[in-house]
C-alpha cells in the first residue's frame, strides 16, 4: 500500500470487475472538518480498504492515528492529544452524483457516490474529531490560571493564594446543611 497525500481512492477497477482496493496517505497541517480546521501536531497517517459487494455497492472501512494540537483544559497551553479513530461505511455508486450524500434505508446508511475517484477526506475528518478528546492537560498536575491576574502558574508564581472554596462539592454541603 503506497503512501500519499491525497485523500482520494479510485474504485474504476472495482466499479468494472469487483474485489478490494486499498490507499493510505498522510495528512500534514490541519484536519478540516466543515468550516473547523484542527491543528495536527506530525503526520497523521490513515488507511482505507473498499471491497465491492454487489449491485454497485461497496463497504468502506479504515483507521486515522496522529496528534491533534488542542488547549489545556487548566492552562490553555498548547497541548498534544494522540488521536486514533476507525469507520465503516456503506457505499452506492450512483453514475451523475455529483457530491457524496448521506441517505437512511431504513435503519442502514449509505454514502452515494458519483465518480470512481472516492474522495476520503470527510470521512477521515469525520472519524478523527469524533475521537478527539473532549479535554487535555498539558501535564497531570497543571496548576492552570490564577483567578485574580490570570497568569499561567505553571510559568511563574504570582503569589495570589488560591480562593478555597471548600471543594467541588462545597455548594452541595451547605445546601444539605440548610435542610
Amino acid at each position: 500500500m503506497d503512501l500519499f497525500n491525497i485523500q482520494s481512492i479510485n474504485l474504476s477497477r472495482l466499479l468494472r470487475e469487483g474485489g478490494s482496493a486499498e490507499a493510505g496517505g498522510e495528512i500534514h497541517g490541519v484536519i478540516r472538518a466543515g468550516e473547523e480546521e484542527f491543528l495536527l501536531d506530525g503526520p497523521d497517517l490513515w488507511k482505507a480498504s473498499v471491497t465491492a459487494v454487489g449491485d454497485g455497492e461497496f463497504w468502506l472501512s479504515g483507521e486515522i492515528a496522529g496528534k491533534v494540537v488542542m488547549e489545556c483544559a487548566r492552562c490553555l497551553e498548547p497541548t498534544s492529544a494522540a488521536v486514533r479513530a476507525y469507520f465503516q461505511h456503506m457505499l452506492r455508486y450512483e453514475p451523475g452524483q455529483d457530491q457524496i450524500e448521506l441517505i437512511e434505508e431504513g435503519e442502514e446508511e449509505v454514502y452515494l457516490f458519483g465518480h470512481p475517484d472516492l474522495d476520503l477526506s470527510s470521512f477521515l475528518a469525520e472519524a478523527f474529531v469524533s475521537a478527539m478528546p473532549f479535554t487535555v492537560l498539558c501535564k497531570e498536575n497543571c496548576k492552570g490560571l490564577c483567578p485574580v491576574c490570570g497568569a499561567n502558574r505553571n510559568l511563574v508564581d504570582c503569589g495570589h493564594a488560591a480562593p478555597h472554596d471548600g471543594g467541588k462539592l462545597s455548594g452541595l454541603k451547605r445546601f444539605l446543611d440548610e435542610v
